[in-house]
């Protein structure tokens, strides 16, 4: 009989796990998840990250890049930094060198009542060919500024300018649904608008201000892509991964796994394919990121996030405890996310008897 030997460590990313206080209680309505509740009641509490409401980048954002060292030595969990862009960049087929390298998007700002709100880009159903389309217009107007502009998949594109300085811009995902003006770039030292990075947004909205490619959308009732998204500026550093193998669907975090040289691959569909794909390893541990929340969560469609969670429930963490509790998985890590805030758990299977800790699931949520 074939013994299959323990594998080692497997650790779990999980964006926009944790809901507000305030929304739990409809986001986990008629929920059961008992392998979650007992994992996180067992295992040994690690970092806690509060983070604070006008952060511009993400909790998962910046715990990937201090994983991997991507802000340096002396970064610290409070750094509201992420400047993941060149990683990006790198992942899309890209050769980021020694330049600073922002990553844009094409999205869709609507106007409120008296402010203008960003859509979350991924729900805009911008096909390759649109975007492509766009871009071959607005590609000559933004080199005629004197930027340089790359575009290795056509709904992200990279700028480099020295016009640019240190522009701070905000995730898309953080400042989706929200009015835009407080995550508008600005210099990160000064905290003012950029007039290089208004003037090239101007000549593009323009560009695309009834364009067939618009006006094509209009009529099949989708939304107009009316302006471009700034965000994750930096240049690339040399990094190193505390894990063997990272498995994603983030293309930053693909692209810090790519970085530092780390054998990587798309995040599986269940942890049984996780699992199989660690047993290939001698030893280390494997990063899997999972992301079903980021869509619901940012639309506040509790609905969908409760679906979500509770095929989170039965795909990975119930699987998971039967495996660290049979001793076919070593060490279980667990970073759960907020929109501000993360926290992370580490079980073993000596943990699982720890009786006496009854942390409650309820007990992570960030106000």
């Amino acid at each position: 009989m074939r013994t299959i030997m323990p594998v080692d460590r497997l650790h779990l990313l999980v964006p926009f796990a944790l809901p507000s206080a305030a929304a739990a209680s409809i986001a986990l309505s008629g929920l059961d998840y008992p392998a979650l509740a007992k994992l996180v009641a067992r295992a040994t509490l690690g970092e806690q990250v509060i983070g604070e409401d006008f952060q511009r980048t993400l909790p998962h954002e910046r715990w990937v890049a201090r994983q991997f060292g991507a802000l340096g030595p002396n970064a610290s969990a409070a750094d509201d930094e992420a400047p993941l862009a060149p990683y990006m960049l790198l992942a899309d087929g890209g050769a980021p060198g020694d330049a600073t390298w922002a990553c844009v998007q094409p999205v869709h700002v609507r106007i409120a009542h008296d402010h203008l709100v960003l859509i979350d880009p991924s729900s805009l159903d911008l096909s390759d060919d649109e975007a492509a389309t766009l871009y071959a217009v607005a590609k000559p107007l933004i080199e005629e500024l004197d930027v340089r502009v790359v575009a290795p998949t056509p709904r992200r594109w990279y700028l480099s300018s020295h016009a640019f300085g240190a522009l701070a811009g905000a995730s898309p995902l953080r400042a989706s649904g929200r009015n835009i003006e407080i995550w508008l770039p600005h210099e990160a030292h000064t905290g003012e608008r950029s007039r290089a990075w208004m003037k090239l947004q101007n000549e593009v909205q323009m560009a695309w201000f009834e364009h067939p490619v618009n006006e094509a959308r209009e009529a099949r009732g989708l939304p107009t892509v009316n302006s471009i998204w700034f965000h994750a500026q930096g240049a690339l550093r040399p990094v190193s991964s505390p894990f063997a193998r990272v498995l994603s669907n983030a293309v930053a975090t693909r692209g810090l796994a790519l970085a530092s040289q780390t054998a990587n691959g798309p995040a599986p569909m269940t942890f049984a394919d996780a699992l199989g794909k660690q047993q290939q390893q001698t030893a280390g541990a494997t990063l899997v990121e999972l992301d079903p929340f980021s869509g619901p969560f940012i639309e506040q469609d509790w609905l969908r996030w409760n679906a979500a969670f509770a095929a989170l429930e039965r795909d990975w963490f119930a699987p998971a405890l039967a495996a660290l509790e049979s001793g076919a998985l070593r060490e279980l890590g667990i970073t759960l996310c907020g929109d501000t805030g993360s926290v992370t758990l580490a079980a073993t299977r000596g943990d699982l008897r720890k009786f006496w800790r009854r942390r409650l699931f309820a007990s992570l949520f960030i106000e």
